[in-house]
């Protein structure tokens, strides 16, 4: 939970500079986009973030609580597993808000289901053999640890260097 706290982090300066630059381009064109349009837009640019960084294996949060993203067998992942793996992800916020929209309730009562259906989604890998998420599952994709020796960082160290 901490990298996802972390990854949201990355992620809001991804989405203001993301929408910064598409806000900017409408009004340059003299057509402002509506909020639609920018929705569906930084849904694409945080498509092409995960996708690029979990083919290449680790997004910049995983790389700092030292988590890989692999297939089922242990190899890097395709862009095209990666763009399903995206999709999936989903999962953990659209059913509620898609449950709630008709209702039209106050932001904190939709905060609440949101976070609700969060958790009992996380609870729910504890049932699984490997502790999968869903998404995971279903995308054939596995978290893995990455914890690596500084020699394989440094060839010129010595792994029998005290």
């Amino acid at each position: 939970m901490a990298c996802w706290l972390y990854e949201s982090l990355l992620l809001f300066g991804v989405v203001f500079v993301g929408g910064l630059v598409l806000g900017s381009a409408g009004v340059l064109f003299g057509t402002p986009l509506s909020p639609t349009v920018l929705q569906a837009l930084l849904f694409l640019v945080l498509g092409a973030y995960f996708t690029w960084f979990w083919s290449k294996g680790q997004t910049l949060a995983m790389k700092t609580w030292h988590i890989q993203v692999v297939d089922k067998y242990g190899r890097p992942l395709t862009r095209v597993r990666a763009l399903t793996r995206y999709a999936l992800c989903w999962l953990w916020l659209l059913p509620p808000l898609a449950v709630v929209a008709p209702f039209h309730l106050p932001m904190a009562e939709v905060m609440v289901i949101v976070l609700g259906w969060v958790a009992v989604w996380a609870l729910l890998s504890r049932f699984h053999p490997q502790r999968q998420f869903l998404h995971d599952v279903l995308a054939g994709t596995r978290l893995i640890s990455a914890v690596s020796t500084p020699a394989q960082h440094n060839p010129t160290i010595s792994k029998f260097q005290p």
